[in-house]
C-alpha cells in the first residue's frame, strides 16, 4: 500500500522509518512545507531500506500523493509563548483547513490518519473539513497509551505485554481512563493471574502503573523536549491493520455519535480495524467508576472540539 505523511518533523519521520522497518508499505511520500526537510528526511530513511523490506520512500508534492490508501497528518504548529491551548487549537484547526483539501484531491480515497496533537480534537476537525465518513477518518487516538499500560502490567507480571490484554480509552491525555476492571492474562482476570504467579497487585502497584501511563509524555518530552518513537509505533502498527485487512482491535479514535449520553466527540474505544477503515466500535465492559470517568473524558472533549468546531 501507498502511503502519504504530511509533516516530515520528528513524528512523521520517524513513523515512516518504522513503517520501512515493519514493511507496512510499499511507497512512502513524505510531503511538508519545508520542502528541503522532507528531501532529507526522505533520503535518510531510504538507506535504512537494504536492512529492511524493499520501500520506495521519497519527497513530493501533494499531488504525489495519488493513488495512497492512507494519509498520515502529522503536520501542526508549535505553541506559542502565552497562548492558549484553545488559540493552538484554532490555528492547528486552520493548518488541516489548508492540507485536507489538498490531500484529497490527490487521494480522494485515501483513509486520514492523524497524529497531530491534541489528537481526538484534530480527529473531530478532519472529520468535519473532510465530510469523509467517520470511519475514514482515525486518530492515533490511545493506541499508545494502551501499548504502555499492557507494557507496565507485563513489566510488574514478569511477562511479555504480548500475553497482557488491557485497554486505555477515553482522551489521549490527561482524562483518559485505564480499565483495570476489563484487563486480563492467560485468559483470567488480572488480579488473579497476578496472585496465581506471585506477583499480587497492591494499590500502589496500580497507582504507579497509572501514572507511569498518564505522565508518560510528559517525563519523556521533559527529557528530550518531543515523543516520536512510540507513536511512530502506534502509527505503524495502524497502518498494518488496515493495508492487510487484518480486523484486528486496536483503540482509535473517531468521531463518535455517542458516547454515554455525550453527543458528537471524537475519542477512544477499542475498534475492529481492517480495510476501508474502523469497521466496528466495541464498548468494553465499565465498572461504574470507569463509565464516569469516561463520560467525564468525553464531556472535556466535547467542550474543547465545540469551541473549535464554532470558527470552522
Amino acid at each position: 500500500m501507498k502511503i502519504g505523511i504530511i509533516g516530515a518533523g520528528f513524528v512523521g519521520s520517524t513513523a515512516a522509518f518504522a513503517m520501512v522497518m515493519a514493511g507496512s508499505a510499499s511507497e512512502i511520500v513524505l510531503v511538508d512545507a519545508n520542502e528541503a526537510l522532507a528531501r532529507a528526511q526522505a533520503h535518510d530513511i531510504a538507506h535504512a531500506i537494504p536492512f529492511a523490506r524493499p520501500t520506495v520512500v521519497r519527497h513530493g508534492d501533494y499531488p504525489e500523493l495519488a493513488g495512497a490508501g492512507v494519509v498520515v497528518l502529522s503536520a501542526g504548529v508549535a505553541q506559542r509563548p502565552g497562548e492558549t491551548r484553545l488559540q493552538l487549537l484554532e490555528r492547528n484547526a486552520r493548518v488541516f483547513g489548508a492540507i485536507i483539501p489538498r490531500a484529497l484531491a490527490a487521494a480522494p480515497d485515501a483513509i486520514l490518519l492523524v497524529a497531530s496533537n491534541p489528537v481526538d480534537v484534530m480527529t473531530q476537525v478532519a472529520t468535519r473539513i473532510s465530510g469523509l465518513p467517520r470511519s475514514r477518518v482515525l486518530g492515533s487516538g490511545t493506541v499508545l497509551d494502551t501499548a504502555r499500560f499492557r507494557a507496565l502490567l507485563g513489566e510488574r507480571l514478569g511477562v511479555t505485554p504480548k500475553s497482557v490484554h488491557a485497554h486505555v480509552v477515553g482522551e489521549h491525555g490527561d482524562s483518559e481512563v485505564l480499565l483495570w476492571s476489563g484487563a486480563d492474562a492467560a485468559g483470567m482476570p488480572i488480579d488473579t493471574f497476578a496472585a496465581q504467579t506471585g506477583r499480587p497487585l497492591t494499590d500502589d502497584d496500580r497507582a504507579a502503573i497509572d501514572r507511569g501511563v498518564r505522565r508518560a509524555a510528559y517525563t519523556i518530552i521533559e527529557g528530550k523536549g518531543h515523543t516520536a518513537f512510540g507513536i511512530a509505533g502506534g502509527l505503524a502498527r495502524l497502518v498494518d491493520a488496515i493495508a492487510g485487512d487484518e480486523r484486528t482491535v486496536l483503540t482509535c479514535s473517531i468521531l463518535n455519535d455517542n458516547v454515554l449520553g455525550v453527543p458528537e466527540v471524537a475519542l477512544s474505544l477499542p475498534r475492529v480495524l481492517g480495510a476501508g477503515g474502523v469497521q466496528q466500535t466495541v464498548m468494553p465492559h465499565l465498572s461504574d467508576a470507569e463509565a464516569a470517568a469516561l463520560r467525564r473524558s468525553a464531556e472535556i472533549l466535547k467542550e474543547a472540539a465545540a469551541s473549535v468546531e464554532a470558527t470552522l
